[in-house]
């Protein structure tokens, strides 16, 4: 087992419930297969045992071998040493192949690792400075329509999510008027909300030939949204963007270096739509948990908010201002710990292996729970608390023992991207706004698919 990153946990503040913002309740026990269905219909995080905070392993069965695995030595093998021993879990793929198909985020082997070399280039960092300014605008946009709202209440989970894709259609297919970005949005929603839930199907391993109840109607809205996806391909030539290149441009002209292929329209759709999904889906609600977080702790907003007011001077932040807002930073990357918008990662071991002393065995299941990873009592100082200056005091975690994009080959390709445009938006909303929680209205950390303050982050807004 891993040594102690920081400081050991004393248990002396635990109780102290000022400082420390809402948490989901882990099981004292672990669930039955029935229980864990339906924790796992309605919020996965209530699957994790309270125990994964304070041991490396925890093992069970619920239909099939599981061991929930919080130890960074055991996380890199899982997804550093031995990739291969260790892809993604069927359930994780019968849920999200309806709408991304066999794309980046699905895709093993080498189906993966060609569609990653492609790619790659399109999120370099010089493509994702030059895509700063649609961020700019949008958070222009973000704060323009928060002023509106006066000195009441707003649900800032809904902004966030409207301010992001707001973003991420416009770098994914900037000027193709032919694409319903409303339509897209709704299926979106509507496939997370209703058919991305886990079936009891999936649970038992049943054929994916048999149609899981809910997913097959909503389907159909995503076969919508695939093929109006796939016109606006087909009529998208090289040269049209006229300018700087969006995310289909860049994609279009990518080509694997090793063999020279390219994405085909299906490819390329499937791939555009897990950008589209993933990208403002995530950093919308790592966007509403920091300004959640900002009004629980008027001090650290107070501070953030000179920060970004010295540097912004009033006017939107840019790339060239990320650097220079160091502290809005440090909010970001508390937000991601406390609550990931990936909370567990789920793999299924192809071979037999030992990870802290357990054997694994082909078929098990090894679960990631980054939820309890990140709350580790083994591993954090004041776990449940939220403490920006934990980034600043020069004592960084293990690099397994924080994990908001994974790790590993399968990184999260944008990472760097969700990291700017939330630096960008963060800094102009609390340079322009104080934000102040609504007595009794508090989130509710829920995980169907991605962690979400569920109720949304109801915030009183007052400008400047």
């Amino acid at each position: 087992m891993s040594a102690p990153l920081s400081m050991p946990d004393t248990g002396l503040t635990d109780t102290d419930t000022e400082r420390r913002p809402v948490r989901a309740e882990l099981v004292s026990e672990p669930l039955s297969l029935w229980g864990s269905l339906q924790a796992a219909r309605s919020n996965l995080l209530t699957i994790i045992p309270e125990a994964s905070t304070r041991q490396p392993i925890v093992s069970g069965t619920t239909g099939t071998p599981w061991h929930m695995v919080t130890d960074p030595t055991a996380i890199r093998r899982v997804l550093l040493e031995a990739v291969d021993t260790y892809p993604k879990s069927k359930v994780t793929k019968n849920l999200l192949r309806p709408a991304i198909g066999d794309s980046l985020f699905i895709a093993e082997g080498e189906h993966w690792r060609w569609q990653r070399r492609t790619a790659a280039p399109a999120f370099s960092h010089r493509n994702v400075m030059n895509l700063a300014p649609v961020m700019s605008r949008a958070a222009e946009r973000s704060a323009d329509r928060i002023a509106t709202a006066g000195n009441r209440a707003v649900n800032m989970l809904e902004e966030m999510i409207t301010t992001t894709f707001d973003v991420i259609s416009d770098v994914t297919f900037s000027g193709d008027r032919g694409f319903d970005r409303d339509a897209v949005h709704k299926a979106i929603d509507i496939y997370i909300a209703d058919a991305g839930r886990v079936s009891l199907f999936d649970v038992l391993g049943l054929p994916d030939w048999l149609p899981r109840p809910g997913r097959t109607v909503t389907s159909l809205g995503m076969s919508d949204m695939k093929a109006a996806a796939d016109r606006v391909i087909d009529a998208r030539h090289p040269d049209d963007s006229g300018g700087i290149p969006d995310l289909l441009d860049l994609l279009m002209q990518g080509e694997d270096p090793k063999t020279q292929r390219r994405m085909s329209t299906k490819e390329l759709r499937d791939n555009l739509l897990t950008f589209i999904v993933a990208g403002h889906e995530t950093t919308a609600l790592t966007l509403a948990w920091s300004l959640y977080l900002c009004a629980f702790d008027p001090a650290v907003q107070k501070r953030a908010r000179e920060e970004a007011k010295t540097v912004l001077q009033g006017r939107a932040a840019t790339a060239d201002d990320v650097s220079r807002l160091p502290y809005i930073r440090t909010i970001i990357d508390e937000a991601l710990r406390l609550y990931p918008p990936a909370a567990i990662v789920s793999r299924t071991a192809l071979n037999s292996d030992v990870l802290c002393g357990t054997p694994i065995n082909p078929g098990d299941t090894v679960i990631l729970p980054i939820y309890a990873l990140h709350r580790s009592h083994l591993l954090w100082a004041e776990p449940d608390a939220f403490d920006p200056d934990r980034w600043t005091d020069g004592a960084k975690p293990d690099r397994y023992a924080y994990l908001p994009f994974g790790d590993g080959p399968r990184i999260c390709i944008g990472a760097s991207f969700a990291l700017q445009e939330a630096v960008i938006i963060l800094a102009t909303l609390l340079s322009r706004f104080r934000f102040t929680s609504v007595k009794g209205v508090d989130p509710d950390p829920v995980m169907i698919i991605t962690l979400r303050p569920e109720g949304g982050v109801w915030l009183e807004v007052e400008p400047l």
